[in-house]
């Protein structure tokens, strides 16, 4: 009896071996930790510094600045020299003179046309930017700001008007289109679309003796927003630049040429493809687009 439980005992003894053996031989061995990786630095664009130098129409002014503002944030290796905006006939003369710029956007297109004529601008980069309306406008607190103008009450002689003189492009167009109502005389006798409105007279019209004429559209708001003159002519976004007056009336766009803003970058820019790119910016952005409209530009589709 005793030898059997012996034998019992040693079997399963042998067994338990066994077993354990098996499992050790199971086992897989202790997997070794890759060492880690450091990660590669994120490889940034780097780009140069660049210095642009815009020569841009008067009535550009405000929202200009405002766009180049929005540029600069996420463009921080672009900065913009003093922007120059005078009228589109200054910009050109000072080009003339040897005055560097990189962009030129002109209020007139037949001023862009002399500017390319003259070497000043590539062609190939030349496009319309924006489009406006012409309108008449008294002092937001005038006897007339109550009532609505066209352009037969102003060839009644009436009133005393503010216009922007020969080199002023909101000027030309108010001359072609007083010259349908008999208040502007042009030297070819043309009318309208027709002329250029510069080099003509008001001279035996009912308009004689009563122009007042300025060397900018915001010399033309000032006059009428002090009472100089009774009525003014000028862009539908110089009333959101200068405030300070009442649109009374809108000018009929077919008494005119139309209102366009060329741009284009200049032929001597040494900074041509970072122009190119504003540009395109300029015109494209949402925010951009948006900071336009606010100050009463639209943009040419």
């Amino acid at each position: 009896m005793k030898k059997h439980i012996r034998m019992v005992l040693a079997a399963v003894c042998a067994f338990a071996l066994v077993g354990a053996f098996a499992l050790a031989g199971c086992s897989s061995p202790e997997k070794k930790s890759e060492p880690q990786q450091t990660p590669e630095p994120v490889k940034t664009e780097q780009h140069e510094a660049v210095e642009l130098q815009l020569f841009a129409a008067n009535s550009l002014s405000k929202a200009m600045d405002a766009v180049q503002q929005l540029y600069a944030k996420d463009h921080s290796w672009v900065t913009f020299k003093d922007t120059q905006y005078l009228s589109s006939g200054e910009l050109n003369e000072q080009l003339a003179g040897g005055a560097y710029a990189d962009v030129l956007i002109s209020a007139s297109k037949g001023k862009m046309d002399e500017a390319v004529e003259k070497g000043y601008v590539d062609q190939a980069t030349r496009f319309d930017m924006f489009k406006n309306d012409l309108v008449m406008v008294v002092g937001e607190n005038a006897e007339l700001a109550g009532k609505e103008l066209t352009l037969d009450d102003i060839a009644s002689g009436a009133y005393t008007v503010g216009i922007g003189d020969d080199s002023v492009p909101a000027g030309n167009y108010a001359n072609q289109a007083l010259s349908t109502v008999g208040c502007y005389v042009d030297a070819t006798g043309k009318t309208g679309k027709d002329i250029t409105g510069a080099g003509g007279s008001y001279d035996g019209t009912p308009l004689a003796g009563k122009v007042n004429l300025q060397s900018s559209v915001g010399n033309v708001c000032k006059q009428v927003q002090s009472g100089a003159v009774d009525v003014a002519f000028v862009y539908s976004s110089d009333v959101y630049r200068f405030g300070g007056v009442k649109v009374v009336g809108t000018v009929p766009a077919d008494t005119h040429k139309n209102i366009v803003y060329p741009a284009a970058v200049c032929k001597d820019s040494k900074q041509a493809k970072a122009a190119s790119d504003f540009l395109d910016w300029a015109t494209t952005d949402p925010q951009a687009i948006k900071t336009w409209q606010e100050w009463g530009f639209e943009l040419v589709s």
